[in-house]
């Protein structure tokens, strides 16, 4: 069953051949036996799993029904809120934290009978690029155990990639769904800002941050963002359009689309990953597909940009884990300062000290006017020039990172870790939609992804171009050979 798409899975499940209860139990199964050498999960939900699995088959029994994710398990990175079950964040700081409510996200995927199987670990509160910043265990690439699955939702990549369930729910700041779906190889989606509602995530930037999924390959994408891709009252940023047909969308031909490349922003990579992207490049063109070049020279400032607006609101949103509302109270506090500065020194581990203190900074008295305003400045900017861009193309393709998946600790300046989100950061500034599907490996046979970039709600776009370049990979399905053994 690990090799099954949700597609697959929810397919056997209504036509009878296997119960829903039989998928919870091979599912944990697996989890149990291999994830303790991937730490994936920082909680798995198995009471929670049966009783829903147990639920569904009597619904199916019942003639009742079912919705268009009945039987597929799903992991939530854990900055998403699911009632009653604890929301960590990775942080010591919401260790003891039960929401009660669920996320938009997280109901929606509910209502359509999606199985919850667990909740993934991740960089504390999404700050980090490694998924080795969480304050509660360390994730491995499954295709190689000594690597990073890159970050912040290295946990919910490393589930889908050795096959622990087919979807998983990531969030995207800077890179943080494409990067690690790249690493792990994967499919991972971050769309249009707005087009999945935000209530009940925890908020690092908000106005970068956005939910997607992992999955299989790009039709469980869509099929995912067809549950999730809607309007929410309860966010005000949600965007209010009705839902996309995404499916019907992904199999058309992309002959005579335009794919944008900015060949001399891309000059200084590496030669590996340069050979990877040339030869997805002539793939999509062997497609029928003209490639043209753009000028996105200006994306070189995005790491900069991203640093100042990102802190900038991380420091905002962060302010309110005092120790009194929300977060661990600190236990040695005596006085009322002592309880904000105890909690937060203990709570918040090195990477969130770090970026609350450079965004506090950025927002001072005599210094904001001097870079958070002049970094909205470039901001703007760089969605001109994407703006611009798209008006001579349809699509814009470049690398995800890089390089492939780095060794665990091998990556100590702060500064170089910042520089392996060149590629991605610049989507989440402009608010469009991404994807990183699978493209290849490099020599030591760690995955590489093509990233493909589209117009704002030019969604489906990015998708269909996405399964066009996917259906004609000899590669699938990618699945690493530790976790593709007939005993497993």
């Amino acid at each position: 069953m690990y090799r099954q798409t949700a597609h697959e899975i929810h397919r056997r499940f209504i036509e009878g051949e296997i119960s829903a209860k039989a998928i919870v139990e091979k599912t944990l199964s697996r989890i149990h036996r291999h994830d303790p050498k991937v730490g994936s999960f920082l909680r798995v939900l198995s009471d929670r799993a049966l009783a829903q699995a147990e639920a569904l088959d009597r619904k199916r029994a019942a003639n009742k029904s079912l919705g268009r994710l009945a039987g597929v398990p799903v992991a939530i990175k854990d900055n998403m809120h699911i009632r009653g079950e604890f929301t960590t964040c990775a942080s010591k700081f919401l260790s003891n934290y039960r929401p009660p409510f669920n996320a938009t996200a997280v109901r929606l995927l509910e209502e359509e009978d999606a199985i919850l199987i667990g909740k993934t670990n991740l960089d504390e509160f999404a700050m980090g690029s490694s998924t080795e910043h969480s304050a509660y265990q360390l994730s491995k690439n499954p295709w190689d155990l000594t690597c990073t699955p890159g970050g912040s939702s290295g946990g919910s990549a490393a589930a889908v990639a050795a096959r622990f369930c087919p979807l998983a729910t990531g969030t995207d700041t800077g890179g943080s769904i494409r990067q690690p779906a790249s690493f792990c190889g994967v499919v991972g989606f971050k769309p249009t800002y707005g087009r999945v509602s935000r209530y009940g995530l925890v908020a690092f930037g908000s106005s970068l941050d956005q939910i997607g999924p992992f999955s299989y390959d790009v039709p469980d994408a869509a099929l995912f963002m067809e549950v999730v891709g809607r309007h929410c009252p309860k966010d005000s940023t949600s965007i209010n359009l009705p839902p996309e047909p995404y499916l019907k969308k992904i199999d058309g031909s992309i002959e005579g689309k335009k794919i944008g490349v900015p060949w001399h922003f891309l000059e200084d990579l590496d030669q590996e990953p340069k050979d990877n992207f040339l030869s997805s490049i002539d793939k999509l063109e062997s497609l029928g597909a003209e490639i043209v070049e753009v000028d996105l020279d200006i994306l070189k400032y995005s790491i900069a940009v991203y640093y100042i607006v990102a802190t900038a609101e991380a420091s905002t949103n962060l302010a309110r884990f005092d120790g009194i509302l929300h977060g661990n109270r600190s236990e040695i506090a005596d006085t009322l300062n002592e309880v904000y500065d105890l909690s937060k020194g203990a709570g918040f581990g090195a990477e969130v000290k770090n970026r609350i203190m450079l965004g506090t900074y950025v927002l001072s008295s005599g210094y904001q006017g001097a870079h958070y305003t002049q970094a909205q400045k470039v901001r703007s900017l760089i969605i001109e020039h994407y703006h611009k861009a798209f008006k001579e193309c349809d699509v814009i393709a470049m690398p995800v990172s890089p390089f492939p998946a780095f060794q665990l600790d091998s990556i100590h300046d702060p500064l170089q870790m910042y520089l392996a989100d060149i590629y991605t950061i610049s989507v989440n500034l402009a608010g469009l939609p991404a994807i990183s599907v699978p493209s290849g490996f490099s020599s030591k046979q760690r995955p590489f992804g093509l990233q493909l970039i589209g117009a704002p709600m030019d969604d489906s776009l990015v998708l269909q171009c996405a399964r066009a370049f996917e259906k004609a990979q000899p590669l699938t399905p990618f699945i690493p050979p530790l976790f593709d053994q007939e005993n497993n």
